[in-house]
């Protein structure tokens, strides 16, 4: 394993060497470091900080874990004239993100049967599972150019959604300079999933406020102990990985032709100001906005379903958005006086107070980030701090693996699975097709949400504790 070495409080540089240009450092509480086992994460960390252009450091998150390229939980900065956009260090699924609703219900009022009608309205309306399409298939077709360049205030302009919802979306739903025609028609041909859950780690959680650090952010948020809340887990399904594959392909063919010499596959990567760099960041903006449009199409469907469950009106219950962020992209920021190309995979954009970039309604207090953990364990609501500029505002996008879906499947049994999820209800009741995503396949959140608290990058706002989840089956 590459050597860590220490540098700070729960931080680790692996020092320049070789063909690097650029330090790696990585952030791990004890417990994560003396637990982490994963050498091939760390490589390629190692094989970021060797690219042409990149700004030191190339970061590792609390939740790292290998994926294709850049691991999941990797922030690679590039600089804006000089440097490289890499379609593999974004991932497959541009935009994976999360969102959360809160509501007015409380959590000790909910028993089984009450949290299986409401389940039960939310699955007759959102496909979860590998390939499937919309409910609303045939007006995702009919408007699709017009969400993937403008949306989430197209969707709601169509009735899908309240106008308030937009001062609670990054980007305020809407990432600028998307284009349809930067998209294949292979890509086009895979968008009729919007409102759709997929398959994987993305789901819908019926779950509760269990705990409060800050009261006073809390109350600002309308979060109140003990109350229901939905977390929504999916991101732009086919259609972003559709764009993804499309571009990987092309990037590993010009490589060469711009001098660029490749440490892996998955790091494919062209010149930011190079047409095809500006081609791909063109469609990935359309994979963003139709990400926001899903979380968006499936939230107003929640909001029916909790009127088909309970009667009265949406408003009867709030369902008001608290927040949503966005994992998987690529963004140009100005950190410390320089234009930079951010690549976040697998990880959050955290903005502290005061920040020019802030969302207006969080200006003075930060806005939330919303971290998941397993379907039987915690997820929080943290604030970033000014010091997270440290590691170009960002913290990790949730628990991080420390099983493969494969080694999970092997290992965990479904008796193993029931234990864990205790009286976490589950959609569906084939627990063997959830054992990739067993609460045993992942790290401990407490000690990954620690890792920033403790050296105040992030402080802790929330815990929330799940009720009830719905899951698709199948990778994603």
């Amino acid at each position: 394993m590459p050597e860590l070495e220490p540098l700070s409080n729960n931080c680790y540089r692996i020092a320049r060497q070789g063909n690097m240009n650029a330090h790696v450092h990585v952030y791990l509480s004890r417990v994560l470091y003396e637990e982490l086992s994963e050498e091939k994460s760390l490589e390629q960390l190692i094989d970021a900080a060797s690219l042409p252009g990149v700004v030191s450091p190339v970061v590792g998150m609390p939740d790292i874990h290998t994926g294709f390229g850049l691991p999941i939980g990797g922030v690679m900065a590039m600089d804006a004239e000089e440097g490289l956009v890499s379609a593999g260090a974004v991932g497959m699924d541009i935009n994976c993100g999360v969102r959360l609703l809160k509501t007015n219900l409380d959590s000790r009022d909910f028993d089984k049967p009450l949290l299986r009608r409401i389940i039960k309205a939310i699955t007759a309306r959102v496909p979860s599972g590998i390939g499937h399409k919309s409910i609303h298939h045939k007006e995702v077709k009919a408007n699709f150019g017009s969400l993937i360049e403008k949306g989430v205030p197209h969707l709601i302009q169509m009735g899908y959604g309240r106008q308030e919802d937009l001062d609670a979306i990054e980007d305020r739903g809407v990432m600028a300079d998307a284009d349809q025609r930067a998209v294949s028609k292979a890509a086009t041909d895979r968008g009729l999933q919007l409102s759709t859950i997929g398959g994987g780690n993305h789901f819908i959680e019926l779950g509760r406020v269990e705990e409060i650090f800050d009261v006073d952010y809390a109350a600002s948020l309308g979060l109140n102990e003990k109350t229901v809340t939905v977390l929504i887990h999916t991101g732009s399904r086919g259609f972003g990985h559709q764009i993804c594959t499309d571009f990987m392909a092309e990037m590993k063919g010009m490589a060469g032709k711009y001098g660029i010499k490749l440490p892996s596959a998955g790091l494919a990567a062209v010149p930011i100001k190079s047409p095809e760099g500006k081609r791909y960041l063109r469609a990935m903006a359309c994979a963003v906005n139709f990400a926001y449009c899903n979380r968006q199409w499936v939230t107003d469907d929640v909001r029916k379903a909790f009127v088909s469950a309970l009667g009265g009106k949406e408003n009867d219950y709030d369902l008001g958005l608290v927040y949503d962020v966005a994992h998987n992209t690529a963004r140009f920021e100005k950190i410390g006086g320089r234009k930079l190309l951010i690549h976040r995979k697998g990880a959050v954009r955290a903005l502290p107070p005061r920040h020019p970039d802030t969302p207006a309604k969080f200006r003075e207090m930060g806005h939330p980030v919303l971290i998941p953990g397993s379907m039987g364990s915690s997820s929080y609501i943290i604030v970033a701090e000014p010091e997270v500029e440290n590691v170009f505002n960002s913290v990790n996008h949730g628990a991080g693996r420390v099983l493969s879906r494969t080694a999970a499947k092997k290992t965990v049994s479904v008796e193993q699975l029931k234990n864990r999820l205790g009286e976490v209800m589950v959609s569906g009741r084939n627990y063997k097709a959830y054992l990739d995503e067993a609460p045993q396949a992942y790290k401990n959140i407490d000690a990954v949400i620690e890792t920033f608290t403790e050296i105040g990058f992030c402080r802790k706002i929330a815990r929330l504790t799940p009720l009830a989840v719905i899951k698709g089956e199948g990778g994603d």
